[in-house]
Order: structure tokens, then sequence, then C-alpha cells
């Protein structure tokens, strides 16, 4: 379905924003943290994020620093404000809905958890941009994986 001219509107002033003024920019002391580094070589983007995590797999607290395109720090900025106090089972699931809003594979159940995450589904017009678009997102899911690693040890 393609975005209306509002929705693509809003779409350029949400990622204009986030790539403007980041949120949650910055670092961890890395002994405090899990520290993720991910790059797209194809473009030369790159995150760095910093989370720290609640007993139970939560995320407490999440920074991140890094360089490339407006979208990729957008929605790494986007991702910050999003996940943070959410269990981990639910950030999962939202990366996984994210996945398929922005590759365009169908309609996402419960699509409104996603609050303006859903505005990243304009990603589908420039698909060279899909990568950048989940760079963040899919250290994120590393880091969880790290992370359920570290708790059950």
């Amino acid at each position: 379905m393609p975005l209306s001219e509002d929705l693509r509107e809003l779409y350029q002033k949400v990622i204009l924003d986030h790539s403007r003024s980041p949120r949650n920019q910055g670092q961890f002391s890395t002994d405090s943290c899990v520290h993720i580094h991910s790059d797209n070589p194809s473009c030369g983007d790159e995150i760095d994020l910093y989370i720290r995590f609640n007993e139970d797999g939560s995320i407490s607290d999440i920074k991140f620093e890094g360089q490339g395109c407006a979208i990729s720090q957008a929605s790494a900025s986007m991702m910050t404000e999003k996940v943070k106090g959410i269990p981990r089972q639910e950030v999962l699931q939202m990366i996984q809905d994210l996945q398929h809003t922005v590759l365009g594979n169908g309609e996402v159940p419960n699509s409104e958890t996603l609050g303006e995450l859903q505005l990243l589904k304009g990603i589908q017009k420039f698909p060279q941009r899909i990568k950048c678009a989940l760079l963040g997102w899919r250290g994120l899911e590393r880091a969880l994986s790290s992370a359920k690693l570290t708790l059950q040890a």
C-alpha cells in the first residue's frame, strides 16, 4: 500500500528530526554494558550500541554512537527511545515486526505497538536504504542474544 502524501511528509519530518537531534546518543563504560558494533560495508554506515540490561533481561538503558546516512542514525535514535524498559521477548517481537514493516512483508498484527516506528515503512520506496534502517536493530538483536547467554551463566 503506497504512503499517502501526509504520511510521506510525516516520515520525512521524523527522520530529519531524529537524524539532526539524535536521542540517547553517547556511550557507557564497556565494563558496565553490552557493546555491539554494527556496520554496513556497502555504504559505510556504522552504529555502536551500549546497552545495560536488568536482571530479568529487559533493557534498563541504551545509548548509541554512529556515523552514516540520516536513515541509519534516525532509526537507531528511534530504537533507543522505544526499547527502554521493554521485556526481552517484546523487543524481539518488535524487531521482527519492524523488519516485516520495512521489508513490506505484509501486514503486521498489532502494528500499533510500533508507534512512530511504523513510519519507517516509507523505506520500502528506497530498497537500497533498508539495510541502513535495520542496522541498529540487527545489532540490538545480537546484543539480546549475547545478554541471554550472560544471564544464563
